[in-house]
């Protein structure tokens, strides 16, 4: 699709083969791009190493974006190998349990706080660290969002604002690095039975719903959020930043 051969990029937020950010990063590889991956914690290196492996990552590395020695090691790791950075790719929300299955009028100031710091205060710290890597003239960050960011998605409820937040933070970092060059996007998948789906209730009901409703009449796939990625990191996108990419068949149009 893109040539992306000696592009570099950092994926945060694999989990395992179900994960979002493992499509983009298969997409990716097999558009020739190089890749360092990162997973949470011991526990979750069993699941992520292998992937990574399969796919050539040149960085395997521990990072969890609250501990600050973790992101600092791991940008040290690209600078030391790579020296520049093309694309970071941020796919990584998280909620207590009690708060993401209440109503939001209900949330706890700490629920509250913990999931806007880790979905979406975790990617200004990393463009931040990113920024002097990427090169002049050109670069891609890209988060991911939902459509529960603009409208009411049943049973989303602290997820909504967070992910609003998120959208608009990627607003304001596309015009303060715009004249660097590099671009910054957000991607809206449509339902994806990904493990951090799973903990929304009824979640099964709305994968449901929504394939019923998407004009396409399917739901998306990990590898359809990989190729939109893809785009957004290759040369014919350099000009295209602050802006939500929906990839969900369409349902997004529809007045439900």
């Amino acid at each position: 699709m893109f040539n992306l051969t000696n592009q570099k990029g950092l994926i945060v937020g694999i989990a395992n083969e179900k994960s979002i950010a493992y499509g983009c990063a298969k997409i990716l590889a097999e558009q020739g791009a190089e890749l360092a991956i990162t997973y949470l914690n011991e526990k979750a290196e069993k699941f992520v190493r292998p992937l990574a492996e399969g796919l050539n990552a040149n960085i395997i590395a521990q990072m969890d974006v609250q501990k600050e020695e973790e992101v600092k090691a791991v940008f040290e790791q690209i600078t030391q190998k790579w020296g520049k950075l093309d694309f970071l790719i941020h796919s990584i929300a998280f909620a207590p349990l009690e708060d993401l299955k209440g109503r939001l009028i209900d949330c706890s100031a700490d629920g509250f706080k913990l999931a806007m710091d880790i979905s979406c205060h975790s990617f200004i710290r990393l463009a931040h660290y990113a920024e002097n890597l990427l090169l002049q003239g050109r670069g891609s960050l890209i988060a991911m969002s939902y459509y529960g960011s603009e409208k009411v998605i049943k049973n989303y409820a602290i997820m909504g604002p967070v992910k609003a937040a998120l959208e608009s933070t990627v607003r304001y970092l596309a015009f303060e690095l715009g004249e660097k060059g590099i671009n910054v996007n957000a991607i809206s998948p449509g339902t994806i039975a990904t493990r951090a789906a799973g903990g929304l209730s009824d979640f099964d009901e709305l994968m449901k719903k929504t394939e019923q409703i998407t004009p396409l009449k399917r739901l998306p796939t990990i590898e359809d959020v990989g190729k939109m990625a893809a785009f957004l990191i290759s040369d014919e996108a350099q000009y295209i930043t602050g802006d939500t990419f929906y990839v969900d068949g369409g349902y997004h149009i529809m007045g439900v």
